[in-house]
């Protein structure tokens, strides 16, 4: 669980669940673009709000869901509301509070990959580039083990991601990347809200061909499912 004192997404969520508060944005810092906000209101966007990508992959939900990094709980509620038996996993404990208080009624308040959950689950979701938890392509082994314990036989992950290769394309075609450096889809992001600072962490951003061999090196099949309108995918992945 995230400290109070470090949760900024999660008090930036309750201050507009409880106030509407409009005024103030979210604060991304990151080590590979300039500073960026995130909306709040975003956040608790309805389904006709969603990217493509996004409707599409929930229409793909079946049987028991669990909607990994739930957020506000804008995924799970949709999913409840069409007859899902879906739980929201959140690790900030105030998301978690203010997903309650929207509705959800299955909240965990937990860490991807130390929860514990009583049952398996038919479809795991990670959206907005959800996959981003693994940290860096190291951390594939340690998710796809996770993935294999909460994850029924014949189960699905729906997932999508982005390829950053467009921020280092040069004006010819090159791609300016030092290939014995890490992998350029490897980012380290920090966020603030306030006086509400988050720690630093590392986020994944991978394109669809690493995704697939990394997949199918840890027993999964990949399936793309479709291509956004930005350099982002979403994608299956099925357990062999």
């Amino acid at each position: 669980m995230i400290q109070a004192q470090f949760d900024a997404l999660g008090q930036a969520g309750m201050d507009y669940f409880l106030n509407g508060q409009r005024s103030t944005d979210i604060k991304v810092w990151s080590d590979i673009a300039e500073n960026d906000t995130l909306p709040v209101h975003y956040l608790f966007r309805s389904y006709l709000e969603m990217p493509g990508l996004e409707q599409k992959a929930l229409a793909l939900c079946k049987g028991r869901v669990l909607d990994i990094g739930a957020g506000m709980g804008s995924h799970t509620l949709y999913l409840q509301e069409q007859g899902l038996d879906v739980s929201a996993l959140e690790l900030s404990p105030l998301a978690c509070e203010v997903m309650s208080r929207r509705g959800v009624q299955q909240v965990i308040n937990g860490d991807f990959f130390t929860v514990q959950a009583p049952e398996t689950f038919d479809t795991l979701l990670l959206m907005m580039n959800g996959i981003g938890l693994v940290g860096t392509v190291n951390g594939f082994g340690r998710f796809f083990k996770q993935v294999s314990k909460l994850l029924k036989a014949g189960g699905q992950v729906l997932m999508d991601s982005s390829d950053l290769r467009y921020l280092y394309i040069d004006e010819d075609g090159s791609m300016l990347v030092n290939l014995n450096g890490r992998y350029y889809g490897e980012v380290e992001y920090r966020m603030s809200y306030g006086d509400y600072k988050g720690k630093r962490f590392k986020w994944l951003f991978v394109d669809d061909e690493l995704m697939a061999r990394y997949a199918e090196k840890n027993g999964f099949r990949f399936e793309k499912i479709a291509d956004g309108p930005h350099f982002d995918y979403l994608a299956r992945l099925v357990k062999l």
